[in-house]
């Protein structure tokens, strides 16, 4: 469970155009190819459909809905990534809404939940269930690489409800434990500066000069 496997192809029209016809519609202006290739039976091919698409400027809602529940891993995260790059397609700029990839924070691959945690993380308005989702995963998911990029999201939305994460993941493996210093760089507190001076004393040497750079740019007169 967890890795990119992609699953078994449904039955669709073969089309008869390559991925790099699709690549080369997008720079050319060629719609019908790029709207004709998202059902094409090749996963990489759907995915280059949709970033066609949006460099065009026709990537609408609909198209990303589409990829974001496209069987696929590879084309769920290509369209996470088109998501963070055009809002303008995707319509959760209101502070409070959930951009509609925060659903991909439960999905079954551990490569498409490390992509949408990230995106998470590069939103300007987070809702407050997605900080909770993400100090969920910060703190319990099995795959390391998703606690890292949901505890750097974390740093990256600055909300206080997730500090408590953060400080959780500080004691993670070393990797966890240095995003998790990075990501105390919003905030401040008695037990934020208790955090970074033991990281300051830890085994692993970037995450001491982490915490040694925090320090003295906050709490060092």
């Amino acid at each position: 469970m967890g890795k990119l496997e992609e699953p078994p192809e449904p039955k669709r029209k073969a089309g008869r155009f390559s991925r790099r016809d699709v690549v080369v519609a997008g720079h050319v202006g060629d719609m019908a190819t790029a709207r004709s290739a998202k059902s094409h039976a090749d996963p990489a091919t759907r995915a280059s459909a949709y970033g066609a698409l949006a460099r065009m400027g026709a990537l609408d809602n609909e198209d990303l809905t589409g990829a974001l529940s496209d069987p696929s891993p590879k084309v769920r995260m290509r369209a996470i990534t088109l998501a963070v790059g055009h809002p303008e397609a995707v319509g959760h700029e209101a502070v409070g809404h959930e951009a509609p990839f925060t659903a991909l924070l439960d999905d079954s691959c551990d490569e498409v939940v490390e992509v949408a945690a990230w995106a998470c993380g590069e939103q300007e308005a987070t809702a407050p269930s997605t900080v909770t989702r993400l100090g969920e995963l910060a703190t319990g998911h099995p795959n390391p690489l998703v606690r890292e990029a949901a505890v750097a999201a974390l740093g990256a939305v600055g909300d206080p409800d997730g500090l408590d994460a953060i400080l959780a993941a500080t004691t993670d493996r070393a990797a966890v434990r240095r995003r998790a210093i990075l990501a105390l760089a919003p905030f401040d507190g008695p037990e934020v500066e208790s955090a970074l001076r033991r990281a300051a004393k830890d085994r692993d040497r970037q995450t001491r000069d982490a915490a040694e750079m925090l320090i003295q740019a906050e709490f060092t007169p």
